[in-house]
């Protein structure tokens, strides 16, 4: 892993207890693994964090997406291959991660209600609200690591 600093030397309690909560945490926002990784993807694109893009690229493609739907991300909006309810997950990343920008999450919101239930809407803000969070410690501090090195073996063995 390269970066700025070795975050995980620096304060190694505090990021095994981070990577703990946040991993415990996805697992109890997981609710659909294709669209949740539509969702780390573009916030990550939205927060420029090459880290976190690299790696939800291939967690995508490993739980079935495909090379279009990925290219088309960006630019999701005007791309006929995503659902409504995919459409109305990437409005409301989109507006919680530009939350700085104005109110959108209060239009989004209403589109969201359409097609989440309330868990649902709840799992996938948590959702959001991790990526954006590891988006933000992967930007700042530089980090940029392959994959494979930081996958459990178990996972490298399926890759």
């Amino acid at each position: 892993m390269t970066g700025r600093l070795n975050i995980f030397a620096a304060a190694p309690a505090l990021l095994k207890d981070w990577q703990k909560a946040m991993t415990d945490l996805s697992r109890a926002a997981s609710f659909d693994p294709m669209l949740a990784e539509l969702v780390k993807l573009r916030a990550s694109q939205i927060n420029c964090c090459a880290n976190c893009i690299n790696l939800h690229v291939l967690e995508a493609k490993e739980k079935g997406e495909t090379d279009q739907r990925i290219y088309l991300l960006p630019a999701w909006r005007e791309a006929p291959c995503y659902s409504d309810r995919e459409r109305a997950a990437l409005e409301w990343t989109e507006a919680l991660t530009r939350l700085s920008e104005g109110d959108a999450h209060t239009e989004a919101y209403q589109t969201l209600k359409a097609h989440f239930s309330d868990e649902e809407q709840v799992k996938l803000t948590m959702t959001i609200n991790i990526i954006n969070g590891w988006n933000r410690i992967a930007a700042g501090f530089g980090l940029f690591a392959d994959p494979a090195t930081i996958r459990p073996p178990a996972r490298q063995a399926t890759a």
